[in-house]
């Protein structure tokens, strides 16, 4: 079992700032991947960002170049730096771990608000 807790979201202004950090307790030695989706109303959630534990990130089209995803793995935390920020960025983020052996097995965070005004 692994339990994330999520700190940071809130409101800005369009071009505005936030960063949004994810803290993993429990069986952290079986993280794989630590990330960032997002949902907004009426969509189904998406991916933002994900980093593996050698520190390598991927990142959405939607936010390369904006945002940085960071991961610490001595403390067990993942942070997404979201810089530029836009109303379509608006949604409910989510901290997302993969602690799967022979496929993806996801623990999820309670989620945190981010809501971008134009």
């Amino acid at each position: 079992q692994v339990q994330l807790v999520e700190s940071g979201g809130g409101s800005v202004q369009s071009g505005g700032f936030l960063r949004l950090s994810c803290a993993a307790s429990g069986s952290i030695a079986s993280i794989k991947t630590m990330g960032w989706y997002r949902q907004a109303p009426g969509k189904t959630r998406e991916l933002v960002a994900f980093i593996n534990k050698a520190g390598s990130p991927v990142y959405v089209d939607s936010v390369k170049g904006r945002f940085t995803i960071s991961r610490d793995n001595a403390k067990s935390t993942v942070t997404l730096q979201m810089n530029d920020l836009k109303p379509e960025d608006t949604a409910v983020y989510y901290c997302n771990v993969d602690t799967g052996l022979d496929g993806p097995y996801y623990y999820w965070g309670q989620g945190t608000q981010v809501t971008v005004s134009s």
